[in-house]
């Protein structure tokens, strides 16, 4: 598979808007060639965390957990083998890759409300702090949940959901030609004349 020499500029990634975003929104989207090289700093990770950490969750109940691997280690492998064929392809050269799970129940075997959205507020968190971080992401329902739970002994009452990949983008000719044609596909949302309503539903309001 031949590599190209013009990919899309990253500037040409902008969401197109009705009113300005704050750049770490505006700027960010999800690529898949990435730079097999580059590494993801100690401090850059931990930032990431704190970011997830400080999320808001149902009654502080805080669902969020992560599982975290650099390129080269055994967890970033782990991590990597739990991905389905077409997501390890590209993966492989992240610098770091994240399994987040959810605290479903509580310490006394208690379902925890809201679970699922706890973890999502904190891999957002965690996504707009990469970006801050000059980082990109990628987020992949494209795993083995079950072979993830069983690699990583993962106890009862806890979910794992998404897989995270965390690195920095290729260079200008250095990537795969399938995957820069992919990552440069319009990027398109539904308006909000189609998702926000008032006064009633199905009346745009904007």
């Amino acid at each position: 598979m031949g590599a190209v020499t013009d990919p899309a500029p990253q500037s040409d990634r902008h969401a197109a808007t009705s009113v300005p975003l704050h750049p770490l929104l505006a700027q960010r989207w999800s690529p898949r060639a990435l730079d097999p090289t580059a590494e993801v700093g100690e401090d850059q990770l931990r930032a990431l965390f704190e970011a997830a950490r400080w999320a808001p969750s149902w009654g502080n109940t805080q669902p969020a957990r992560f599982l975290v691997g650099r390129r080269g280690d055994a967890t970033f492998q782990c991590i990597h083998d739990t991905l389905v064929p077409g997501n390890q392809a590209w993966a492989a050269a992240s610098g770091a890759l994240v399994l987040g799970v959810a605290a479903t129940h509580d310490h006394a075997g208690d379902p925890l409300p809201y679970a699922e959205y706890g973890l999502a507020l904190a891999t957002q968190n965690l996504v707009v702090q990469a970006m801050a971080e000059g980082l990109f992401t990628h987020q992949m329902a494209g795993f083995d949940q079950e072979a993830a739970r069983k690699v990583f002994e993962l106890p009862e009452g806890f979910q794992p959901l998404v897989v995270v990949a965390v690195g920095t983008l290729a260079e200008p000719g250095a990537a795969p030609a399938e995957l820069v044609e992919r990552d440069a596909r319009p990027r398109s949302r539904k308006p909000l004349s189609e998702l926000v309503f008032g006064p009633g539903w199905g009346v745009p309001a904007f």
